[in-house]
């Protein structure tokens, strides 16, 4: 009972504050473009999250013309932290990362209570928009129905706006497109952050939801350019946590127009992108952001580390293509 009245005043007190003029805060939609890293949580050998390594590599990448950076996505280990070790992961950051850089954080829970109330704290420590994956538990009834159900419910109630996430690599569920259609028109659901790669899809939803001022970001470096092209505003990228000018520079070029640049840019990219997301995973790109300076340690078990044997593969997809 208690906790049924606590949700139900979160959502009118988010209610009362965020939506008393919500044609206006359509029109202002936050902008989301530009490029983010969805940072890694540092731990230490015990797997403590290890808030000092934490602070030494928001440094390094406040110096980066980043748009902001993405907290406990998929590349931050979060279905392996509580609850408040991710929110606190999201307080330092903010204390650390400068006030012109945005702070996209992963509130994405199964049940939409507990999204709710996930997106209510990660907006309290912080955060100006919220990084929102499908639930996914039981994927043979998260339709189109069930997911917007969700969302609307989510977005309702949330006192910053939020961004879909369809990643099917690891959900095995894509964000249907009729799904995001609906959604675009809601004044609080500002984007969506697509990994899955499919370019026609990102040019279908970018087509159809721009009247909007929906705003759709790239979900990987691998396909950056090819998703700026069809209208792509920005990247969320786990290869920015390593080569972050570089991706930078690649969505720079893309926007200013110099497609053939841009294009021998992406050639390079695209292998040791792939061996630090669908390849290897969250242990490589932790490997890799120790040969660059930053600090990625270990992760935390399940993950287990490379071997030898691939970590000699991952140094070569990037010494290969000219990056060590």
């Amino acid at each position: 009972m208690f906790a049924t009245r606590s949700l139900s005043l979160l959502c009118r007190r988010a209610r009362v504050s965020s939506w008393r003029n919500t044609s206006q805060r359509a029109e202002k939609r936050l902008d989301i473009s530009g490029i983010y890293p969805p940072i890694a949580t540092p731990f230490t050998p015990s797997e403590d999250v290890d808030y000092q390594r934490l602070d030494d590599n928001i440094q390094k990448y406040s110096s980066l013309p980043f748009r902001g950076l993405v907290v406990q996505g998929s590349n931050g280990e979060y279905p392996y932290l509580t609850v408040e070790e991710r929110v606190e992961v999201v307080e330092r950051v903010r204390r650390a990362l400068p006030k012109d850089k945005l702070i996209m954080a992963g509130s994405g829970c199964e049940s939409t209570r507990a999204t709710v109330l996930m997106s209510q704290k990660m907006a309290e420590a912080g955060a100006d928009c919220l990084l929102v994956v499908t639930p996914c538990f039981y994927r043979g009834r998260m339709d189109s129905r069930a997911l917007v159900n969700h969302y609307t419910k989510v977005a309702d109630c949330s006192p910053v706006p939020l961004v879909l996430y369809s990643v099917p690599a690891n959900t095995a569920l894509d964000l249907p497109v009729d799904a995001v259609l609906q959604l675009s028109h809601h004044p609080n659901i500002i984007g969506l952050k697509d990994s899955g790669g499919d370019i026609s899809r990102i040019a279908l939803m970018v087509q159809k939801t721009r009247a909007q001022g929906f705003q759709v970001l790239a979900g990987s470096a691998g396909f950056l350019m090819a998703a700026y092209a069809v209208g792509a505003v920005g990247g969320v990228c786990a290869l920015a946590n390593v080569l972050g000018q570089q991706v930078c520079d690649l969505a720079q070029l893309c926007v200013s127009g110099r497609w053939d640049k841009a294009r021998e840019l992406q050639y390079r990219l695209i292998e040791p992108n792939a061996a630090v997301t669908r390849q290897y995973g969250v242990p490589a790109l932790k490997q890799a952001m120790e040969w660059f300076g930053y600090h990625g340690g270990v992760s935390r078990s399940p993950l287990q580390p490379l071997s030898p044997a691939d970590s000699a593969r991952l140094r070569e997809n990037f010494s290969s293509n000219g990056w060590l």
